[in-house]
């Protein structure tokens, strides 16, 4: 029986997918498994219980991941699982920051005792009327799920779209349109387009990404969409461009102090992944890849250990090793299974960064003293019998 516990409201649709052997707890030192969404967890004391911690969402900011890595606690998230509901906000900030829809709505709120609004409209609409976005230039900074798919979009729109991304994957180039034009610095993004959309993670080498350096390079009267993450702008930088009119509207889904009520900015309140569907999508996922971890041993999406997996286990016994990426550590684990003249039939080690993961399937039940004599091997931080 696995324990899992919320650290906030899962949506129903995935919980559902536990069976009988999971039962929820609302100890958090019991539990086996943790889901989580955007409660931090930096703060918490996370016991010799928990082995894994499933984030239904992308962000991982809220999770302390070395620490996890060290104590041998696998980290998920959920890639693609909210990205269309991003890619449709973004598309709606577009067209927010195109046409002034919102001073618009406010104009006839204001006028709403005019018994002769609709003519008075007609006079005023000008202030409001903005430009189309067919046409246009969209730089899109970052081609993973969510990046791939605005990109199409806006091209099916009718835009020029231009992607950057050092790091593409085999998946998101298959589904990205030929269309897309792939350039290989940001100077290029920066210089020619008149939307910039940002679809990266927040990193040491992504955090304020867009600055003031970056802002000069850029067309007047650009339109910048941040719908990542806000430390990836200078914010402050960004306002001041505002003012000085180089940058024509900054569209945001984080508010905060520096950018909400500024005119010229369009802050909206972290709606891009709340969508029903998104909620449900991310919570099915998350699920998903907690079972499979805790009942195979299998890795998939995970932030903080490499992705790994060797199906069902149909010998005796399989066991996963976590440990430091270091050298002779294969040599020493199939020593130990040797001298305890257990066959080892299979096998696989992958790494990621400073840690690496490894399975072994054996055909003898694993007794407490391998796992004992596994865990004292210097660089190994946990030894866990999956079966």
């Amino acid at each position: 029986m696995f324990k899992y516990n919320c650290l906030n409201p899962i949506a129903k649709v995935g919980l559902d997918n536990f069976d009988s052997n999971y039962a929820q707890t609302d100890n958090f030192d019991e539990a086996d498994g943790v889901l989580v969404r955007s409660a931090s967890m930096h703060e918490l004391e996370l016991s010799d219980n928990l082995l894994c911690v499933a984030r239904a969402g992308a962000g991982v900011n809220n999770i302390p991941l070395d620490k996890c890595a060290e104590k041998g606690i696998v980290v998920f998230n959920t890639p693609g699982a909210n990205a269309n509901g991003v890619k449709e906000l973004v598309l709606a900030g577009m067209l927010l920051a195109s046409r002034d829809i919102v001073g618009g709505i406010e104009w006839v709120k204001e006028n709403k005792a005019d018994e002769n609004i609709g003519k008075t409209a007609e006079k005023a609409k000008k202030a409001f009327a903005g430009t189309e976005i067919e046409g246009k230039k969209l730089g899109v900074i970052g081609l993973g799920a969510i990046g791939v798919k605005v990109a199409n979009a806006a091209n099916e729109l009718g835009m020029e779209v231009y992607g950057y991304d050092p790091y593409l994957s085999i998946n998101a180039a298959w589904h990205l349109s030929r269309r897309i034009n792939h350039v290989n610095s940001l100077d290029e993004i920066f210089e020619n387009c008149d939307f910039i959309t940002i679809h990266v993670p927040a990193l040491d080498s992504t955090k304020g990404m867009i600055n003031k350096e970056a802002i000069d390079k850029m067309k007047d009267g650009v339109i910048i969409l941040n719908f990542a993450r806000d430390v990836l702008c200078d914010e402050k930088a960004v306002v001041e461009a505002i003012k000085a009119g180089k940058v024509r509207k900054y569209v945001s889904d984080f508010a905060n102090p520096t950018t909400a009520g500024v005119d010229g900015c369009i802050v909206i309140p972290h709606l891009g992944a709340s969508t029903e569907e998104s909620e449900d999508n991310c919570a099915k996922m998350a699920v998903k890849e907690m079972k499979d971890y805790l009942e195979n041993g299998n890795i998939t999406n995970s932030v903080n250990y490499p992705a790994c997996d060797m199906g069902i286990c149909t010998n005796a016994g399989r066991v996963a090793i976590f440990h430091k990426n270091i050298a002779n550590m294969i040599t020493k684990f199939t020593a130990l299974f040797g001298d305890a003249g257990v066959n080892i039939s299979d096998m696989t080690n992958k790494s990621k960064g400073d840690y690496a993961y490894t399975m072994l399937d054996v055909e003898e039940p694993i007794t407490d003293d391998v796992v004992a004599k596994l865990a004292a091997i210097d660089g190994v931080f946990r030894v866990r019998k999956v079966k």
